[in-house]
């Protein structure tokens, strides 16, 4: 006779929390009551990402001032503020859902996009579906860097998304246990997704809402030109991440070997009974040189990163504060 069978939860919600203490409470309800309709057994876990407001005691009231909701509120406070990307990561690391939805705390992601979101994963067999906020109630300041970022990332990736940085996603569980986020990474989780193997990425238009309570803690023009870094890195650490030498090495041999063959030259020519110049003094041998040195450090730093990549620790970790309900996940 077998023994008892494990619980499968249908959906945990992931969302990130920074000084977003008037929204809490009726994003809270509002997910329930969703979840309820479609009788979807379900956890929600805000990440406080070092918020100076009120979020967190929010957050512990909800987890024990209402009996309807108070074993699915769950939380995660940090002991300073690290970013998306940290939050998230540690949200993922805490899911037990089945499907994981992110979702952004400030109420402009609406809830009733949930069980279309989750038809798509386990219908539809998509390991990863990012919302498409088609319709943006955004200032010009956030949406404009947004688009021209999107179709950069579309085209450098392959990955037909039209809105990268949505924070309305849906993800198969092993997709979220499979990857990390780290740095500011959190706009390019399709792209870390695509290199960790899970392919079948899609999209779905979403509702986007004009902000109810307080104002935007992202935009503007700094935020684009750190994600064209990020889109860099990212791309670089795809390919090259676990195999650095792969890069460095030929890049290394090349400018080695272009020096070398400028030496031989200028050697022959100085062997040769009518070159009657100093070596020192052809701008040539200085470049030869340089090329020999730099090509010698190129390879060397292969070697150095290799060894980095086989023996690093992780790169995610944080200082947690507190735990609600995750005390033992």
């Amino acid at each position: 006779m077998s023994g008892p069978q494990p619980y499968n939860m249908d959906i945990s919600i992931v969302i990130p929390v920074y000084n977003e203490e008037e929204s809490l409470p009726e994003l809270t309800a509002w997910i329930d009551r969703v979840m309820l309709e479609n009788n979807f057994s379900y956890e929600v876990i805000f990440v406080d990402d070092g918020s100076t407001d009120r979020s967190w005691e929010v957050i512990t009231e909800l987890r024990h001032a209402n009996r309807n909701i108070q074993g699915n509120v769950k939380g995660i406070k940090f002991q300073r503020n690290y970013g998306k990307s940290a939050a998230l990561n540690e949200g993922f690391k805490a899911a037990r859902g089945e499907v994981v939805i992110t979702m952004d705390a400030d109420m402009q992601d609406s809830p009733d996009e949930i069980p279309g979101l989750r038809r798509m994963i386990l219908e539809e067999k998509y390991d990863m579906v990012s919302g498409w906020k088609k319709v943006r109630h955004d200032p010009v300041s956030k949406t404009l860097p947004s688009k021209f970022f999107n179709w950069t990332t579309a085209r450098v990736s392959k990955i037909p998304l039209h809105d990268f940085n949505c924070g309305l996603k849906a993800y198969r569980k092993k997709v979220v246990k499979g990857i990390e986020v780290y740095g500011e990474m959190h706009r390019y989780i399709p792209v870390i997704a695509k290199w960790s193997g899970f392919r079948k990425i899609g999209e779905k238009v979403v509702e986007h809402r004009a902000r109810k309570y307080g104002y935007t803690k992202f935009g503007g023009l700094g935020r684009g030109l750190k994600g064209l870094l990020d889109l860099a890195s990212i791309t670089f650490v795809g390919k090259y991440g676990k195999r650095p030498m792969h890069f460095f090495g030929p890049v290394g041999l090349l400018v080695w070997l272009l020096g070398f063959a400028e030496f031989v030259s200028l050697v022959i020519q100085k062997l040769d009974n009518r070159a009657t110049f100093t070596l020192t003094n052809r701008p040539s041998f200085y470049i030869a040189l340089t090329s020999v040195v730099v090509g010698t450090q190129l390879f060397l730093t292969g070697f150095v990163a290799e060894l980095i990549s086989r023996n690093s620790s992780s790169r995610n970790a944080y200082l947690i504060e507190q735990k609600l309900g995750l005390e033992n996940p």
